[in-house]
């Protein structure tokens, strides 16, 4: 990606389900994409310790970082950031959770997975994780 004007940044998120399976999406204040709870890693974080501190301070929900389980790596378009391509690490929080807004979050949106996806997703959301989990299992 050097020399093609477009940037790189590193992101870890969080896949979280509610009681009726549907999937949390996040708007960050200021921005009109919704997309997972996650955010970029502090200096010596690992993917996962850095998703579970996002996941805590953006949502409320508190996931030991090992209790997370890895759904993938992928290279995606950033949703807010002109130019500029994300690379995210992308965990499963176990169980079922009620989540509410903090920090930058302005908006939660649980998203029904057998519905159409809403057209205000992420790229990383549309062209990644929900063909990954519409797909039947192997």
């Amino acid at each position: 990606m050097n020399g093609t004007g477009t940037d790189l940044i590193i992101v870890s998120a969080v896949c979280v389900y509610n009681r009726v399976g549907q999937l949390l999406t996040v708007r960050k204040r200021g921005t009109d994409k919704f997309m997972h709870p996650g955010g970029k890693p502090e200096s010596g974080e690992t993917a996962a310790e850095a998703a579970s501190r996002e996941l805590l301070e953006e949502v409320g929900i508190d996931v030991a970082p090992n209790h997370l389980e890895p759904l993938g790596v992928w290279l995606a378009v950033a949703a807010n950031e002109a130019a500029t391509n994300i690379q995210a690490t992308v965990f499963t929080a176990p169980g079922t959770w009620e989540a509410h807004p903090s920090a930058e979050i302005a908006e939660i949106r649980w998203l029904d997975l057998d519905a159409p996806p809403p057209a205000d997703l992420a790229p990383l959301l549309t062209d990644h994780v929900l063909p990954l989990l519409a797909a039947p299992p192997k």
